[in-house]
């Protein structure tokens, strides 16, 4: 019996070698957080190794090196995001609550000025060739373009949908959106500041994260009907698909890899390959932790991070009420870090 179970045992170990092995990214380390309150979008600035994650009413800001909190930008009331622009030494953030941006000066961290935004002010975009930053308004169904140098806005892009994230393709002087409501990619005209095509995303719905792959002119959105869609950014047709988890919020793409990200509420974050111009194909499914459905990606070390914090159990509604979000624990919030397999232990 004993050497019945020990053979069990080396084969149930051997297959669980095989399945790993074709895995191309692992757990690194965690980097705690703490505080109270919630959290949305976090953002990379490589060259300087930080990162930012809004954090209830503030923005931490994460020294990747240290990988530790080195401070923190506040009166930032319902803030959704901050985008560091480092060639003007400012960042912008998202503040829901009182449909402003705060401008930031990145040295400091403090706030030098607000710029009035549309309703709901949530995720942006950075358009490099022009110096502007997007900050599209959720509630608003529009775009306030942002000019990071003389921190002025200079237009508003109406969408007709509610948008989500978006990201700028520089080469083509386009900057994509997605349209939650819609289940629509928008396509923006940066020189114009005009919504210019609405790409249907059939079979995905719901969309959230998006990411680009310039040089092949692919786009990247995930869908909260488990799925990424991948599209022609000549054509603005679904050329590609993968399923992923339950939950969808943040997607990613490493240029150097070619690999994208999607990261899922429900504790997992799928990698897949772009194998060819019109395949995707699944290489992982790495498990996360529950509630870790944003990310960020350093494209200098190909590092993912997610936030992720432990929750109280769900209280059981009463008849005929919604059911209610589980209250997160106090100072259990961290960064989870992920990395290629073969990169070395931080």
């Amino acid at each position: 019996m004993r050497l019945r179970l020990a053979v069990l045992a080396l084969c149930g170990a051997i297959a669980l070698r095989s399945e790993a092995a074709g895995d191309v990214y692992k757990f690194l380390n965690e980097i705690p957080i703490g505080g109270e309150g919630g959290w949305d979008i976090l953002t990379i600035d490589s060259a300087a190794k930080r990162l930012y994650l809004s954090h209830a009413t503030k923005i931490v800001v994460v020294d990747l090196e240290k990988n530790a909190v080195a401070g923190e930008i506040t009166d930032t009331p319902g803030v959704h995001g901050f985008i560091p622009v480092p060639e003007v030494q400012r960042g912008f953030s998202t503040n829901g609550r009182e449909n402003k941006s705060s401008v930031v000066d990145l040295a400091t961290l403090k706030t030098t000025s607000k710029i009035d935004t549309g309703d709901g002010p949530d995720a942006f975009a950075y358009d490099a060739k022009r110096g502007e930053v997007y900050i599209f308004n959720h509630k608003g169904n529009s775009a306030t373009v942002i000019d990071a140098k003389n921190t002025k806005a200079v237009a508003t892009v109406q969408l007709g949908g509610s948008p989500e994230f978006g990201v700028s393709d520089d080469a083509a002087g386009r900057v994509y959106v997605n349209l939650e409501d819609k289940n629509e990619v928008a396509v923006i005209d940066a020189a114009k500041h005009e919504a210019v095509a609405h790409w249907p995303l059939a079979p995905g719905t719901e969309p959230t994260g998006i990411a680009l792959d310039a040089a092949h002119h692919r786009l990247f959105a995930t869908c909260h009907n488990k799925m990424m869609e991948m599209l022609d950014t000549t054509s603005g047709k679904v050329v590609g698909s993968v399923p992923i988890g339950a939950g969808v919020d943040g997607c990613a793409f490493d240029e150097a890899t070619q690999l994208a990200f999607a990261s899922c509420g429900e504790g997992t974050t799928t990698i897949a390959k772009q194998e060819a111009p019109d395949k995707l194909t699944t290489v992982q499914t790495l498990k996360t932790e529950r509630s870790a459905r944003t990310m960020a990606l350093d494209p200098k070390t190909h590092r993912i991070y997610l936030p992720s914090a432990q929750f109280e159990p769900a209280a059981t509604p009463s008849p005929g009420t919604s059911p209610t979000r589980p209250k997160m624990i106090p100072n259990t919030m961290k960064l989870l870090v992920y990395g290629p397999i073969d990169s070395a232990q931080p």
